[in-house]
Parts: C-alpha cells; structure tokens; sequence
C-alpha cells in the first residue's frame, strides 16, 4: 500500500526545521483515540491545552478543548505557547488540534506531566511534529553561594586513586613454609590436593613466602598487595578424572580462617603488619556469589531452570517472586523440598556441616536453579557458577551473614577488598552490604578502606551501574584491559579516545574513574605477553610493545595493576589454569616450556630478578608517578589519537598546582610526529621521561609539535602553571530545554574555549527548591549519566550546571527536561548488500553438526547447514532440526573458516537454547548479525514506511529489511536508514502499540530502537553524519580572508566546534586521519554572523593569517571542522580564488 501524496510533504522552510530535529521525533506511549491527520496543515483553530488540570486552571471542567484560559498563542514559526501556573500533582494532559489530540510525545495518549510543587510551566506545541514541550519559566539565579558550594569540591579524589598494585596468586608465588604443602591432609593428591606437577592443584606456596619476597615486591614500587581468596577451601572437587584443586581460593568451605595450604590467620596479620610497617596496604579477595560446590540436585540434572519455568515457592507452597521481597524481612521460609525447581540434597554426611559459618549449611540459603548459561540473562544471577553452590543474595539472612563475615575481616587491619563475581548478585545485596563494610573498617581505625568489584565486562555502562546504583567505591577496569591490548596489538588508537570518553558513566557525587585499578591481564583471562604474542610480535619487538602497554597503564587514569610474573615476562600458553605459573622453581612441563619476555630464564627455575627489563622499567614507572601525582590522578584530557596505528596523546594536570603534563605514546613501529592542542601559548615543555627526552615550546595558538618514537611514551612537563584567567567561559546545556530523559539520562554541557574548566551538576524537580548533586566532571565532554528510572514518567526535571575554571571564576546554566522515553541515539544507517556483492555461502556450523546430517561438528563446509539469500529482503535464512538442548554455534561465510562471525557480530561462539525440533537461523552480511527463532529473533519493526524500504507491503513482519538488532547486547535492537521519505507514518513492534512519527525532510537517518525488556518502541530521526573528503570542494572564498562553507549537512548543533584552514604547497600533500587533516600547516577561522552567500557559513582568516596565505604557492587547500572534544567532524577542499 502507497501513502497518500500529502504524506511526502514538507512541512516547513528548511532553516524552521532544526529545532525538531535536535530535540527529535519520538512517540512512545499506546496509541488511542484520534489518529494522525494525513496532511500537516496548521490547524484551523489555535490548538488548546487539555487535561485532568483544566479546572485548577479556571476552566469550566477537565478535557474541555473550548477553555480560553488553556488555548495556546502563536509564535509565528510553527510553534504555539502559553504560560501557566500548574499546581503540585500528576496530571495528563493533551494539545487539541484541529480534531485531534496529542500527548507531549506527540503521539494520541493522555501524557504526564508531573511537578512537586506548584511551578509556573511554558507548554510549546509544534504543530509540525505534534510535540509539545513543557520548560519552567522561573528566571534563573546566577552564581550563588550553593553554587560555588557545589563546585568546590571539583572532580572527587577521596576514594583510593594512587595506589599502585601487585597481584599475587599465593600458591604460586613463593614456598616459605613447606609444612604446609599438604595443609594438615593425607598426602594423596586428590585428599590434600597437593601435586606440583600437574597445574591444576597445589605447589606449595603460602603466605609465608610473601612476607621473604617483600623486598622484592616493594622494589618494582608496588604500594598494595592484593591477594587471591585465601580461605579455606574445599581441597579437590570436579568429577573422576577431571578433579582439580582449590589453590586459587575461590571454593571456600570456611569464610573464617586462612586456608591451611596457605597458613594461618596469624600468618595473615604478621603479613599485614609488615606491609604496613613498609607503607604498603594489603587487600584480601573476597567472594558473596557462591561457596565450594558441596550441595547436589536430586534430581541429576544440572541445566538452568528458569523462574518462568519453576517459580520459587514458600514453605507453604505459595509461589512468590524473590526481588518483591529482596532484602527485607518480609522474605518467606522456604522448604528444600518443594520451594525449588532442583532439590539439593548433600552428597555425604558430612557435607552438611563443612561450612563456617553454619548458617552456610542450610540449603535453602542457595537459588538451587542449576548452572548459570552466562549469557546476560537471569542466569547469571540465579545459576550456579560451573557447579558451585550460588548465594540465595535475596534473602537477608544472606545479606547479614554475609556482611558480618566480612565485616569482621575489615577490622582485622586489611585495607580493602576486591570483590569477586559481583555481576552475578543482585544490584540490592550491593546497596546494603557496601556501606556496612565501610562503616566496619572506619570503626576498626581504616578510615579509606577501599573496595572494588569484578565484573567481568568491558562495557562501562554496564560496570559503572555497580559503582552509581550498587554503591561500591570502584571495579576492575576490563574496559581498560580490551582497550589498552588493542593499543599494545597495534590497533587504531582512536580505540583508546572512545573508550575514555566513556569514563563519565562513572561519574556521580561520591564516585568517578580515577579510582579504578586498570590492568592487561589475570589469572583467569591469561597475561599480556600472551595477547601480545598472539598479535604476531616475537622477539625485541615483543619486549618493546610490553614495555609500552605498561607505560600506558601507569600514565592514564586509575590505579594500575600489575599480575604478578608479568614483570619477569611471563607468558603463558592460554588462560585459567595456563596463566597461573610459579615464580620459585617449577615441576610443571607446561610452565617449563614457555619463551619468557626479555630473558632466557624459563619457569623451571625461580624468578625473582630485580634487573629483569620489564621489572626495571615498572619500578622506573613507579618512581616517575610517585615523583609527580598528577600522572596517578590528575585530570585526563584528551589530545591526539589516530584512526590507525600511531599517537595517542593526553594531558594530565592537577587543580592543585596547574601545570599540565604532556603524554604522546607511540604503537606504531615508526616514528610519528603531531601537532598537540595544550592549554598555554608561548609555554616550555620540559622533557620528563625516558631521559634524554628534549623540550618542545608552544605556538602563539599553544599547539605543539611533538615526535614520538617507534613503540614508545614520552612525557613532558610544562615550565610553569597555567596564566590566571579573567573570567570564566559561559557553560550551555548540550540538550535543548524541554527534551526527554529516560534511564541512565546523559545531562551534558559544552564549554568553549578549550581551557582546563570542571563542570558540576545538580538537578531538581519542578516546583522544589533544593538541588541534589550529580557530580564532576573535570574534562570535556562534560557530562554526567543521570539514573531517572525512579522518577515517574512525565515529572519535570530542572538541571543546574555550574563551570569553576582553574582560577576559580564561575559560570552557570540552567535547563529543564522531562522523564520519559527519549530520542534514540543515532545509528549508522544500515546499507544492504548488493546481490552481486554477496557470498557465494552461508552455513553456520556448531556443535549440533553431526545431529542436523554433517559427518562432523563445527563443520563449514557442510552442505546440510547452508542457509539461502532471500532476494526480498538480502537476508541469509534456513531451518534445520536441531535437537534439544544447549548448543553453540557460529556463521561461516563461503564454507570455511576464513571469514566467520559469532555473537554481536564478533568471534564468540553464539548459544542456542533449543526446544527440540526446527530452529530458522538468519544472517545479515550487511551487519553480521546472526539470530535464530529459538532465540526469539529475529525482531522487526513493522509500518506504514515498510513499502519505502523496499518489502512488498506495509506491515508484512516477514520482511526483514527493518530487522532490529542488538549487536552490543545492551537489550536494545535498532535499525537505521535514510531510504524513509519526508511523511508520516505509525511503526510498531510485534503486537505492540502502534507508534507514530514524522521525517521532516528527504534524506534524515530514521532510527527505531526497541528496549527488549521493557518491551518499548522509540523513533527518533536526524541530519546524516557529515564524510570528511578532500576530494571534493564544498568550500569557496568569498573573497581574501573569508571562507564560505555549508556546515548544515556536519550537524545541527556547533557549539563549542572550531575550525582550521589546512594547506601544502604540494598537491597531495595532505590527508585525513580520524583525529585532524594530516601533512602541510594550518591556521584557525572564526565563525562569523549569519549565514553567507547560498545560505553557507561564513569563516573568517585572522588578517595576519590572511596576508600570510595570499602569496602561498598553489598545492592544496582544505577547510576542517573539529567538535568540542578535538575530533575531525567534517572536512572538504577549498578552492583558491
């Protein structure tokens, strides 16, 4: 079905368009009542606010579209206003139109609108996109004494932020008391779990051997020591044949004394007592999730049940869901026997009663669901990890039991904890059990106690929730791990700018990124020499990308942590088992015959050499951060990074002196020189580390050029502090006042000029007076990740910026925004595959091979697993019989392994739950998305836009060109595209509420994004993201000086970009680069005035810099935009007059 020709209209003159279009077209709230009208034409009538408020407002009754007193006035540009006094309360409200009504959203529901105290409210009405708006009017305050309040304090440093760290797994890492290498048990291998051959139990090392090797650890300038789990432990477990040990720590069976492998608690505090009495710290690794694996299901069956499957049941066999009552005392008895779906039963008698304390011993303490599926679904909290026995974490007897063993330990003089498991316990166990553990060690005379929690992901919206919402005072930084491998593998250094730029997830009034230990590698992932290795670098060339991983860790943000050997070169064959070797001697062959880094030392001899190249160069590093703090945690600005192999590049500077310092790193094999933005012009940079580095000075712009050698870092350090400034840059809000928020809500402010500023947020809501800090942010982009899901949908929300710069003069800003489903963020529009630009085949093989009609597993050039191009929609599907059960699998392009795609388009292998019987599999190649219908997948956007897109009709689920797809595993799928002409049309999702949207314009990026928890559909469009190219020439002059150029297409919002002109007197000379124009020189433009000559910006020359250029040689010209974090936004050729 074709829409009507009004559909395609355009509503308005293009230069009317761009407020909707930054703010966005969203509508998600049930569609009833009247439907869009087809065509956009004003309104006959002026359009009324109606309502349940209505007659609080001097109408004659609610809903009533005749009340003067709520009709809207005109602005004169597509918008309609009116101001009104809206008293404390929930209201719904509509904008009357022309026959129809809309809800804020524009969409045809009755909407929210709530405020916590009477407030004077402007509702605007855009009777292009149905939206309206709703922004208090109240007159903003400038700087106030709770502002400066607020920002004095500046980016939070009160956690831990300068330790630097030595992780030591004890059984491996030195023998001081060989009486205990049995731990009191007989001596066969599988009683006592000693065996220092075989690499999965016991050799022998303690506690004892830590306290002889102080020396040694201090010496390399460690200043906290953690340890693995050091409880006692269940000595071997795992089935006949495959039985391993507990000499890792992490199958406790008694959370109150030191294992007997290890020694005793004894041994503990004489360790603690000389770390102390050297200045350092020790942290004990403690575990919540789980226990030794000691109970056993009855029923012999160990898969995953779900609580959809078997829900929980009380004693008296009233089903119940558990997070309705986690933590409090309203949770229910349970009965073994009928409140699970698995029955736990203990195997021997004398399993019942091996754990201390005793309350660990009663079975109902435990999910008894069966083994976690790691697959970021309830499992993960619920399910046994590998068959140990899982934590019931809701119940509050475990929230007590747990708390008071561990608040014993905090004041037994450790310094702090690190946290295993912590993503597999529900986020209320956190919120109680962390502060109880601070507040026991400030009463034992620990006032920094300092915790910090695993959570074995490396996306920091997913970790950074543990430390806003759960309350721990940081977690292991796996984002740092996978990105600082890349950098040390040779990867694009653009990596590392995206990935700290994620940092202000972290951000919020008690917490941010300064204080989490980063590191390259542990005792379950496996060590950095082995991710390095694997990149193909052998030899020097080895050495030299280890040496420079590590700089890189010991000169960004967060408390580095060294895994201990990794300083004498460790290796490693792998992870787990196979990255836990032996610093003393070693009776393990598939220790003994790793090539270790930077000597011809192997693991059968014991390694403990001070004069190793990597243990010298940590203690250099350690020395350097020491000597000068504001490499531990002085504020991390961005400089520099490279869209290949190259530089990455920051600053670091202190608020409490402001010398900025200068860090270039180098993960190319060549030496690269680049021009760096600094905070001063005319400013020495001395040269700080290696030695012999030379100093470089500033230009009158405070740009830099710096050379880096191949594989290296450098740092320099400015000769005096930054000049005082007069006054402070103006903060703005980034988001227009009246936009959405929703979740974890980005709030976010630009600030021009470029200077070493911190910006802190509060909000409140409307109607109240007093603000709540968000937190600080002390480098751009200046943002804080506001957690709104508490608030009611429809509450108005007043936010406070408030910018103190380094001389102490401040700026304010004030803004407004409401809760609800917000404007997705834009994707990169899909583009289909051409048919001729498509493989030959698909097949997706996995473990299921040999059941679905292959001579073998994992098999890609199995023609029983090919699937087949649908031409309809370029989409690869097949249906195979797939028994059921718990298999993997993959998508293998073209019968082999050459090319193959796994989870999230990645190399993981992808699970499959199936019921028994057909399985559809699709691939995308376009994206390399890969879903199955067992999977629930996969999930379309269906509407009235589908016939643009190519399907045959509108509505037809089966057509997949709309596919949504969750390629993160954020639970959020989307689709994007630029093929939906100007219109409007509805969109829904399955049986879900219709949705209706609006394209203002041909050509914008439509974005559907479908919360898949929430079951929620929001569509939101936007101007396509601006292709730098030199080859074209979109720029001209206008005459000497002044240079036009249309930015429209770069994006609607400019604040706080800048601009350069670039040029070579060789033609060729320059090139793009993910961070800047590349090659010859450059001088900056202004933006000046309106628009120039066919609606282009104006961008003025200095006139210095402009009598420079005229007599410049022709070669070739280029104009650059760069956004307020320095990044290339968009570029073009300019033509010489």
């Amino acid at each position: 079905m074709h829409p009507p020709a009004s559909r395609h209209r355009r509503r308005r003159a293009r230069k009317t368009l761009a407020p909707a279009l930054a703010a966005g077209l969203v509508a998600t709230l049930p569609a009833v009542g009247a439907a869009l009208p087809a065509s956009a034409a004003p309104a006959t009538g002026a359009p009324v606010l109606v309502g349940s408020l209505q007659s609080e407002l001097g109408c004659a009754r609610d809903w009533d579209a005749a009340c003067s007193r709520t009709r809207l006035q005109p602005a004169g540009d597509g918008t309609w206003s009116r101001v009104l006094t809206v008293p404390k309360g929930t209201w719904r409200v509509q904008v009357a139109d022309d026959g129809a009504r809309y809800a804020p959203d524009g969409s045809a529901a009755r909407g929210p609108v709530v405020v916590a105290g009477d407030v004077r409210l402007r509702f605007t009405y855009d009777e292009a996109t149905r939206r309206t708006t709703v922004v208090p009017v109240a007159r903003a305050a400038g700087v106030t004494a709770a502002d400066r309040r607020l920002a004095a304090r500046g980016s939070l440093r009160e956690d831990l932020t300068r330790e630097r760290f030595y992780f030591v797994m004890a059984d491996r890492f030195e023998n001081g008391d060989p009486s205990n290498d049995l731990g009191g048990l007989p001596a066969d291998r599988l009683q006592s779990g000693y065996d220092p051959e075989h690499r999965g139990f016991y050799h022998g090392g303690d506690i004892r051997g830590i306290i002889e090797r102080l020396d040694y650890i201090q010496g390399m300038g460690t200043t906290a020591i953690w340890l693995t789990p050091s409880f006692k432990n269940k000595p071997v477990q795992g089935p006949p044949g495959q039985e391993s040990a507990g000499y890792h720590g992490y199958w406790i069976t008694d959370f109150t004394q030191i294992d007997p492998h290890l020694g005793t608690n004894e041994d503990l505090r004489e360790l603690t007592d000389a770390a102390h009495a050297r200045g350092m710290k020790v942290f004990f690794d403690i575990i919540t999730n789980h226990t030794a694996d000691v109970i056993d299901y009855a029923e012999g069956e160990y898969d995953y049940v779900s609580k959809e499957q078997v829900p929980y049941r009380d004693a008296s066999g009233e089903v119940f869901d558990d997070r309705d009552v986690a933590g409090s005392e309203d949770f229910p008895p349970l009965d073994p026997q009928t409140s699970f779906p698995y029955t736990p039963v203990f195997p021997q008698p004398s399993d019942a009663t091996v754990k201390v304390p005793a309350w660990l011993n009663d079975p109902t303490m435990y999910h008894n669901r069966g083994n976690a599926r790691f697959d970021g679904t309830e499992s993960d909290e619920y399910g046994d990890f590998v068959g140990l026995d899982d934590l019931f974490t809701e119940r509050p007897e475990v929230v007590d039991g747990m708390s008071e063993v561990y608040e014993a330990w905090a004041g037994f003089g450790i310094d702090g904890f690190r946290i295993d498991t912590v993503k597999h316990v529900n986020i209320e166990f956190w919120q109680e059990f962390a502060p109880r553990i601070e507040a026991a060690a400030e009463a034992a005379g620990t006032p920094d106690f300092f915790s910090f929690g695993e959570v074995y992901d490396a996306d920091p919206r997913k970790t950074s929730r543990y430390t806003t919402e759960g309350g721990l005072q940081a977690t292991l930084d796996f984002g740092f791990q996978a990105s600082a491998t890349g950098f040390g593998q040779g990867r694009a250094t653009t990596g590392l700018r995206d990935f700290f730029a994620k940092d202000d997830w972290y951000t919020d009034a008690d917490s941010n990124a300064y204080s989490l230990p980063t590191f390259l590698g542990n005792h379950d992932m496996g060590r950095i020499g082995k991710f390095l290795a694997d990149s193909g670098a052998s030899g020097d060339e080895l050495l030299e990308r280890d040496r420079l991983t590590h700089a890189l860790m010991y000169l960004t943000r967060g408390q580095p942590v060294v895994y201990y050997g990794d300083e004498q070169g460790f290796v490693g064959d792998g992870n787990d088992q196979l990255a836990r070797q032996d610093m003393f001697a070693s009776q393990v062959a598939e220790y003994n015959d790793d090539d270790l880094i930077g000597t011809d030392a192997t693991t059968a001899e014991e390694n403990f050499d001070p004069e190793h190249p990597l243990y010298r160069h940590l203690a250099e590093l350690s020395a350097l951060r020491e000597e000068h703090p504001t490499l531990a945690d002085g504020a991390q600005v961005h400089r520099f990074a490279s869209g290949d192999a190259g530089v990455y590049a920051f600053s670091r500077i202190s608020d409490a002196d402001d010398v900025e310092h200068l860090v270039a790193t180098n993960n190319s094999t060549t030496e690269r020189t680049v021009v760096l933005d600094t905070f001063s012009a005319g400013m020495r940079f001395d040269g700080l580390w290696p030695a012999g580095t030379g100093a470089v000075t500033s230009d009158a712009e405070g740009r830099v050029a710096v050379t880096v050698p191949p594989l290296s870092a450098v740092v320099w350090k400015a000769s005096g502090p930054l000049a005082p400034a007069r006054r402070a840059p103006q903060v703005q809000f980034r988001a227009e006042a009246g936009s959405t928020v929703g979740g974890r809500a980005e709030v976010g402010a630009v600030v021009p000029g470029g200077g070493f500023d911190q910006v802190s947020f509060a909000y409140r809501r409307a109607g109240t007076s007093a603000w709540t800090p968000l937190g600080t942010d002390d480098n751009a982009p200046y943002r804080v990740f506001h957690d709104v899901t508490g608030l009611p949908a429809g509450s108005v929300l007043e936010y406070r910026a408030v910018l103190r710069d380094h001389s102490g003069n401040f700026s304010v800003a004030q803004s407004s925004r409401s809760v609800g489903a917000p404007a997705p963020e834009p994707v990169a529009p899909r583009v289909p595959v051409a048919p001729e630009d498509q493989p030959d085949r698909i097949t997706v093989p996995g473990d299921f091979g040999q059941e679905v009609g292959c001579s073998g597993d994992w098999d890609p050039g199995c023609t029983a697993i090919d699937l087949q191009l649908d031409p309809a929609d370029g989409i690869w599907k097949g249906t195979l019989d797939v028994p059921a059960g718990n298999w993997a699998f993959k998508a293998a392009v073209d019968g082999t392994w050459d090319e193959s795609y796994g989870a999230g388009g990645g190399s993981g292998n992808i699970a499959l739950a199936a019921p028994g019987g057909p399985v559809t599999f699709f691939y995308d190649h376009a994206t390399h998305a890969v879903e199955t219908s067992a999977g629930g997948g996969p999930r379309v956007v269906t509407g009235t836009f589908q016939d643009e897109l190519g399907c045959a009709a509108d509505g037809d689920a089966a057509c997949l060109r709309s596919w949504l797809q969750d390629l993160d595993g954020d639970r959020t799928a989307t689709f994007a595209t630029t093929g939906i002409p100007a219109g409007t049309y509805e969109a829904r999702v399955g049986d879900g509420a219709p949705v209706a949207f609006s394209v203002a314009q041909d050509g914008l990026v439509t974005t559907f994004a479908y919360d898949t928890a929430a079951g929620a559909l929001v569509v939101g469009t936007s101007a396509p993201v601006a292709v730098p190219d030199l080859a074209t020439a979109r720029a001209s002059w206008a005459r000497p000086g002044l240079v036009l150029w249309d930015l429209d297409a770069a994006g609607a919002d400019r604040r706080g970009w800048s601009y350069r002109l670039h040029w070579s007197e060789a033609p060729g000379g320059l090139a793009l680069d993910a961070q800047a124009v590349v090659g010859g020189a450059s001088v900056p433009l202004t933006e000046v005035g309106g628009p120039g000559g066919g609606e282009r910006e104006r961008l003025r020359l200095a006139p210095a810099d402009a009598r420079r250029l005229a007599g410049a040689a022709a070669g070739q010209w280029a104009v650059a935009a760069y956004d307020d974090l320095g990044r290339l936004v968009d570029a073009t050729g300019l033509v010489r007059p």
